[in-house]
């Protein structure tokens, strides 16, 4: 090299160790620590995402990046399609106080009871008729109404993977007191009280790669709902049963077609209490006499009986509140 001249050589500088490189030209470039030292990426995120789903949050802690995995998309789309998905138990609930609390329980450690997750947006707590559903890795909670406060349209969702609560898209109609189910990776909102200029027939479709909701009408969908569910598929809703006479108001949607229509008149006859469906079986707790647990044989189009309940068990009225089809596992909401 010439006296009074100096010329950049990249291979001349000493190596760098903590994760960055030297460029072309002399700009310091950032580069990902390897997920396990001494493994390819990809088998090293084979290998974590088998990991149980209650030693996440230790995971966490181990470095940022990791944080970013297990908080991604990717992680739960790997866990999905690998089936190493695992099922919580997430409940909603009143304190002794009458606010909002929710609690997450694991079946595989059922000792360990159920944990309360904090957080809650605090406008919710007092609300009354309010939706609550599960949607890949988050929990929605949306609308409700208070005594001095009217139907709302606020929407809030729960990260399962961050633990943290953020306001999701407004529902496009205020709504308390509705039926809400989740089908083909959408939130439906139905029927409910809402405010005054609100349609009574209509239902609202929640889409979370949008993070929109789309407004429905339909004569067949009325307010007055009390029990929904889906089966085959499609999504059934029952109404209020008349005091004067046995029928049973009952409707079903198909997506397909987006249409809602009268549901089976067999079927429906026996709809006469809340319902949960196991295992592509649908199953009511009939409570006009005494409380019997029904089955619906839909190859031979009617209901059996499964077994009477006793009343030291379950205090009439009650309903199903939520069903976990692996374990078959169920609780009882007393009201």
């Amino acid at each position: 090299m010439e006296s009074g001249s100096w010329r950049f050589n990249p291979q001349e500088l000493p190596p760098v160790c903590d994760g960055t490189k030297i460029g072309t030209e002399g700009l310091i470039e950032s580069e990902k620590p390897a997920l396990i030292p001494g493994l390819p990426d990809d088998i090293a995120f084979s290998c974590l995402a088998r990991v149980p789903r209650k030693y996440h949050p230790v995971l966490n802690c181990v470095s940022k990046r990791w944080r970013e995995l297990i908080c991604g998309e990717e992680w739960y789309s790997y866990r999905l399609k690998h089936n190493l998905e695992e099922t919580w138990v997430y409940a909603l609930c009143r304190d002794k106080f009458e606010q909002l609390c929710m609690y997450v329980l694991d079946p595989n450690q059922l000792k360990k009871g159920w944990k309360r997750i904090y957080g809650l947006p605090d406008c919710c707590l007092k609300r009354k008729g309010v939706g609550f559903e599960v949607l890949g890795k988050k929990v929605y909670l949306f609308g409700g109404c208070g005594w001095i406060e009217d139907a709302s349209d606020d929407v809030y969702s729960y990260d399962a993977t961050r633990s943290t609560w953020t306001r999701a898209g407004s529902l496009s109609t205020p709504r308390c007191f509705f039926a809400y189910e989740a089908l083909d990776g959408k939130i439906y909102a139905i029927g409910g009280l809402g405010s005054n200029s609100s349609n009574p027939h209509s239902w609202d479709i929640y889409d979370s790669h949008t993070n929109c909701w789309s407004s429905h009408v339909d004569p067949n969908v009325i307010p007055d709902i009390e029990d929904s569910v889906v089966l085959d598929g499609k999504i059934y809703i029952r109404c209020g049963i008349s005091a004067v006479s046995s029928h049973v108001y009952a409707v079903v949607y198909e997506p397909s077609s987006g249409i809602w229509q009268h549901a089976d008149t067999d079927m429906a006859c026996g709809w006469r209490g809340p319902a949960v469906v196991i295992d592509g079986v649908l199953y009511v707790l009939d409570q006009t006499s005494g409380v019997r647990l029904m089955m619906w044989r839909k190859e031979a189009r009617e209901w059996m009986a499964i077994r009477r309940l006793s009343t030291h068990l379950i205090i009439p009225p009650c309903r199903l509140v939520w069903q976990l089809v692996r374990k078959n596992f169920c609780c009882w909401e007393g009201t």
